[in-house]
């Protein structure tokens, strides 16, 4: 296909996706995985990887999308290494469909892939408990405030001035499970319970192991093309109706309010550019590390009022057999796969959800049927950044 440039702001669509093998993976590479999921992402597409033009990664050094570029065999013209923990791809959606847009690229790959399992078990790194000690991380690593205690600090302060219950926090992870169970690519399928939660290791009070995410290896891809490159692929375009991205902080004293995620901005602005609102969305995709992240994020997306997360994430709300907003549909963070940075995965999952290619997790309405709208929102470190994409089918 010929190079395509445009002048004139163009419809920017998710024309492929696809996941790398993800799980227990002893005996790749991470670039062995991006290439997996790349691969993967332009068969589902229809695509030939001639007509990328740009490319966007992070995660594997300093030079990340130059050496996962070269590794792949691609020359990009156009390229992004923004990294802002896990709503890097969300961010990175964003500032690819703003490009695709302008006419300053035509198909853009995202890219990811990590051996963050594998890696530990083999010996050949541990278990992170913070991001460093220089600049203003300094100040508080010698207190030994590790990664996970940041969590748990915010949600001990939501449960103080909202009354929020450890058992709502519970009920996210159970119901994350119950729509794992529906997922064979999901790493822990077997039903737990609210019981199950809370009697579990105390990990950073008040996360018990299950409040926090498993540790898998896995990869993924998305590319996104300007609407005329929409015919010529095999699968429907997820059309990219609005994005929005926003930074809080990275010292926890900077952090105005514990109770307030970077989601309340993004959110809003990934709203109003669609031109939709909250109540009209079918699903969301929302990171969850840790279950104070899917209830605060639901509060901070407009679905409902700050303080009464607990409330909305009762009663099977978020599952998707029967739950009125299904939630993490493939069983999201806590019990589906997380190597290391989990935002493309969430705009994976959306795009599948939105073909009607969820098989046993898919999302149907009332006569069955297909989701027009669904929300992806990623937060990276600890509330740190967030970046939110809403997306739509024809």
């Amino acid at each position: 296909m010929p190079r395509r440039f445009m002048t004139r702001s163009r419809k920017v669509a998710i024309v492929g996706v696809s996941l790398s093998d993800c799980g227990r993976v002893d005996d790749a590479t991470p670039y062995a995985l991006h290439a997996q999921a790349a691969r993967r992402a332009l068969a589902d597409a229809g695509l030939d990887r001639s007509v990328v033009d740009g490319f966007a990664s992070a995660g594997t050094g300093i030079l990340a999308p130059v050496e996962v570029a070269e590794y792949l065999g691609l020359r990009p013209t156009w390229v992004d290494s923004t990294s802002v923990g896990g709503s890097t791809w969300e961010v990175m959606a964003g500032h690819a469909a703003d490009a695709i847009a302008a006419g300053h690229a035509n198909a853009v790959l995202l890219a990811y892939g990590s051996t963050a399992r594998a890696d530990i078990r083999a010996g050949r790194r541990t278990g992170n408990l913070s991001f460093g000690a220089r600049g203003p991380l300094q100040f508080e690593v010698p207190y030994g405030h590790t990664l996970i205690a940041k969590y748990a600090m915010a949600a001990r302060r939501h449960m103080l001035e909202h009354g929020t219950t450890v058992e709502q926090l519970a009920e996210v992870a159970v119901q994350a499970r119950a729509n794992a169970a529906l997922n064979p690519e999901a790493m822990f399928r077997a039903p737990i319970t609210v019981d199950d939660v809370l009697s579990g290791p105390m990990i950073a009070d008040p996360f018990t192991k299950l409040h926090c995410c498993l540790r898998s290896d896995g990869g993924a891809a998305v590319l996104l093309a300007a609407e005329e490159y929409v015919a010529d692929c095999r699968t429907a375009p997820v059309w990219v109706l609005g994005t929005g991205e926003h930074i809080s902080h990275s010292a926890m004293s900077e952090w105005p309010d514990f109770t307030v995620s970077p989601a309340a901005v993004s959110g809003r602005l990934a709203f109003e550019r669609a031109g939709v609102r909250p109540t009209e969305i079918d699903f969301a995709e929302i990171y969850d590390a840790f279950t104070y992240m899917t209830l605060v994020t639901l509060e901070d997306l407009g679905f409902c009022p700050k303080g009464e997360g607990g409330a909305f994430v009762e009663k099977g709300r978020l599952r998707v057999e029967g739950g009125e907003l299904p939630v993490n549909t493939d069983g999201g963070g806590l019990s589906a796969q997380h190597p290391g940075m989990r935002g493309l995965f969430l705009l994976v999952e959306a795009v599948r959800q939105l073909r009607g290619e969820a098989g046993d997790r898919q999302v149907r309405g009332t006569g069955g049927q297909l989701p027009r709208l669904g929300v992806a929102s990623g937060t990276g470190g600890w509330f740190c950044s967030s970046g939110t994409v809403v997306l739509g089918r024809s």
